[in-house]
């Protein structure tokens, strides 16, 4: 079973002798062959008979093959540490006194906690250095207890972090050192200690160097054995970090943080591929919305757009206000909702779902949403663990609201809100007329509503094509330089240095590495950059000062170190300089050209910089003040906004070979023929569509990049190309005339397709025109 013969060496610099041994056991079999129970004494004595037999049993176990003699002496004389009924449901080992080597364990312990040679896995959570201190404390204070007959209070239990990868995810586990069979003897003489010395190492518990300068290590050395028991405290563990979690400010305003929350859950129900959905409720609107910054977290309410009285949405939300309880559909496609909802549900890949209303006194402040893609993943036995985080989530919601309404309450007394310079003439009549009704009496005047009926809208969008995979790409191409540089610096130093540590440290890389080539995932980034922070980079300081052979290669991987980051940070880089720069580009183009348009005709323009440059402009004569309007003028921002999307791509397409990231953009028009109305939003301070008809544009705006070609399933945008979508053919019509006029200027190629696009979510049956730039 062993394979290991000399013992394996202590953790780390442990300052203290420690020698295995089996005769504190023996010890207490001995004890017990006069037990009061006739059982336990039978069997003692049968132990000291085979002990008297083995002579290799007695004395310090230097060479661990010695415990395979092939005899069941060990396994009996275990029977004192692991009770038979137990065995294979404790999480329990022995290892030699403070050693990282397991000889005889659970079958449970052997899975979480070993590797396969039987050496201790290094936890997530607790590096080498941390566990070394938290072992010599152990150790003093048996010190103290055993030499001196003073016994302080443990240093509390230590909790490790292990990969389970049985399900993919990570376990908690708090771990138990028990000193029954580990005793401590003195080497010369006995070090004095006074009472007050006593009394100044237990309130120094933390300063090694105290304990060493009163208790030398030299004088003590531990002979025995420790026993260590691992109890699963996962779920207190993940409910404690929710819990902090969700009390953090700005928590749901970052989707990665909520990701990090995901996959706490994940590990707490023990589902790799559960899926958490949180919806903002606002009581006022009677209606879910978003966590401020356009940002929604919930899978479900965002896929719906029909929420009214009869959609099966709207009649499933009102039986969770009825019932109070949460709903439980552990298989989606037999449960008791209503059709259109469980289509919904299963388009979106969730097989079994938990909905649960999250209540903040009287009012509902969300709906909290777990979803798996496995049938019964989801059951009522989950509701009691539910039922425990679902109070975290609705203050989360709660403080959320509060902190957005603070924010925008600050903001609105210094600035009371950016006005756009066409606009500012509506708002100045505005606060005249209420200040003329306060003046006049009237305490409890408002400022009336703010709209502009009958305005045109025009939309575009530069768009850079694949930016989330290239920014995958960069992030997993740095990791693994980042990762083959520290495996170059162990590698080398293996031909210098005999030190375990080394070994372990190549595994874990190369472990890593391998995964990484076959693709990153959620968490990967953090996890290895940390892990290099905490463990690898630490131990290059030492190498390089004790051996002069690797400096030069130690050198070599910190000058590929970002010195202000702390990271290799070449790929990442350039594709960040690279957006900013494509980015920046066309935002100052389209900068000056609306500066010129404004001059054409005044309208209300938005731009707005993500992964590429939207902008959307209204126009029409309820914006401007004294200034007649023409569809005229309507057509000419039409033609000018083509225009701009041409040069748009042609300038996009020559940066490319400034790039060092060669990104690609595509352009996009959306075609409104219809005027709407545009609303400010007093509680918002923002304008927006008004009108349930006019929201309907602003669904399509959103969804219109990810349109696809009937039929092919090809996506509308292509670099080099504008796309034009449409649902009225005397739209097209319109645009053909200006398509050909740029033809004849030769801006354009051509060719003009004429497409149909597949449904998109809440929208049917349109159009769209793609004509090529000429480069």
């Amino acid at each position: 079973m062993l394979k290991e013969s000399p013992v394996p060496p202590v953790i780390g610099t442990f300052p203290f002798k420690a020698t295995l041994s089996l005769e504190p056991l023996i010890a207490y079999w001995r004890e017990r062959e006069s037990d009061s129970n006739p059982g336990v004494a039978l069997l003692a004595r049968s132990i000291g008979e085979q002990v008297a037999e083995a002579d290799w049993a007695h004395g310090p176990i230097s060479d661990l093959e010695t415990l395979n003699c092939g005899c069941d002496l060990v396994e009996t004389l275990m029977l004192a540490v692991f009770p038979p009924a137990s065995f294979y449901s404790d999480i329990s080992g022995v290892m030699g006194p403070f050693q990282r080597f397991s000889f005889y364990h659970t079958p449970r312990f052997g899975e979480v906690l070993l590797n396969p040679n039987k050496t201790v896995k290094q936890p997530l959570n607790v590096t080498m250095r941390a566990m070394e201190v938290y072992l010599t404390r152990l150790a003093y204070l048996q010190v103290l207890e055993q030499i001196y007959g003073v016994r302080l209070p443990s240093p509390g239990t230590i909790i490790f972090t292990v990969p389970d990868y049985s399900i993919g995810l990570y376990r908690h586990y708090g771990v138990d050192y028990n000193h029954k069979f580990l005793k401590v003897s003195l080497v010369g003489e006995k070090p004095e200690l006074s009472p007050e010395q006593i009394d100044q190492l237990s309130r120094n518990l933390h300063r090694s160097d105290l304990w060493r300068e009163l208790l030398p290590p030299e004088k003590f050395e531990f002979v025995g054995f420790n026993i260590v028991h691992l109890v699963d405290v996962t779920d207190q563990e993940i409910l404690s970090e929710l819990k902090y979690d969700l009390l953090e400010r700005d928590v749901l305003q970052a989707s990665d943080r909520l990701e990090q929350i995901q996959e706490k859950l994940r590990v707490l129900f023990k589902r790799p591929f559960l899926q958490l959905g949180i919806a903002a409720y606002d009581e006022k609107k009677r209606a879910f919305v978003d966590f401020g910054r356009k940002i929604n977290h919930s899978f479900l309410t965002k896929q719906i757009q029909n929420q009214d009285a009869s959609s099966g949405f709207r009649q499933i939300y009102q039986r969770l206000l009825l019932d109070r309880q949460p709903l439980v559909l552990e298989d989606v496609e037999k449960a008791d909702i209503p059709e259109d909802l469980r289509q919904q549900i299963l388009d979106i890949g969730i097989r079994s779902a938990i909905l649960a209303l999250l209540p903040y006194g009287d009012d509902t402040v969300g709906l909290l949403e777990l979803g798996s893609p496995n049938t019964g993943d989801l059951n009522e036995f989950c509701l009691e663990m539910v039922n425990q985080f679902v109070p975290l989530f609705a203050v989360a919601v709660k403080r959320n609201a509060e902190e957005i309404q603070t924010r925008v309450q600050s903001i609105i007394k210094e600035k009371f809100t950016a006005i756009h310079p066409s606009m500012e003439w509506r708002f100045t009549d505005a606060a005249l007329n209420l200040l003329e009704k306060i003046e006049e009496g009237n305490k409890n005047a408002e400022m009336e509503d703010i709209v502009f009926h009958d305005v045109y809208p025009l939309y575009g969008v530069s768009d850079i094509r694949g930016s989330s995979i290239a920014r995958n790409e960069a992030i997993q191409s740095d990791l693994i330089e980042h990762l083959s540089l520290a495996n170059k610096v162990l590698k080398k130093a293996s031909e210098f240095q005999a030190l375990p540590i080394l070994d372990e440290l190549k595994f874990y890389v190369n472990k890593n590495l391998r995964r990484l080539r076959q693709g990153i995932l959620s968490g990967d980034e953090v996890n290895i950059l940390e892990s290099l922070k905490r463990e690898v980079e630490p131990l290059f300081e030492y190498l390089g000062q004790n051996t002069p052979e690797l400096r030069a290669v130690i050198a070599d991987y910190w000058s590929n170190i970002d010195p202000e980051l702390g990271i290799l940070y070449k790929r990442r880089k350039a594709f960040e300089e690279s957006v900013t720069l494509l980015n920046d580009t066309v935002s100052d183009y389209l900068d000056e050209e609306e500066a010129k348009a404004q001059e054409m005709f005044p309208h209300y323009f938005q731009r707005f910089k993500t992964d590429g440059v939207e902008h959307s402009i209204y126009v029409g004569a309820s914006l401007v003040e004294n200034k007649p309007f023409d569809l005229v003028f309507l057509k000419n921002l039409r033609l000018w906004q083509l225009l701009v999307m041409v040069e748009v791509t042609r300038i996009s397409s020559s940066l490319k070979q400034r790039l060092v990231v060669p990104l690609e953009t595509t352009q996009l028009i959306l075609i409104h023929s219809q005027p709407l109305s545009i609303r400010f939003r007093q509680d918002e301070r923002q304008f927006d569509v008004d009108g349930t008809y006019n929201i309907r544009y602003e669904i399509i705006k959103k969804r219109v990049d990810k349109a696809t070609i009937l039929g092919t399933g090809e996506r509308l945008t292509q670099p080099g190309h504008i796309a034009l979508v449409y649902a009225q053919q005397r739209d097209a019509e319109e645009y053909m005339e200006y398509l050909d006029y740029l033809q004849d200027r030769g801006l354009l190629e051509p060719e003009i397709e004429e497409l149909e696009l597949e449904e998109l979510q809440g929208v049917k049956g349109l159009l769209a025109l793609r004509v090529k730039v000429k480069l």
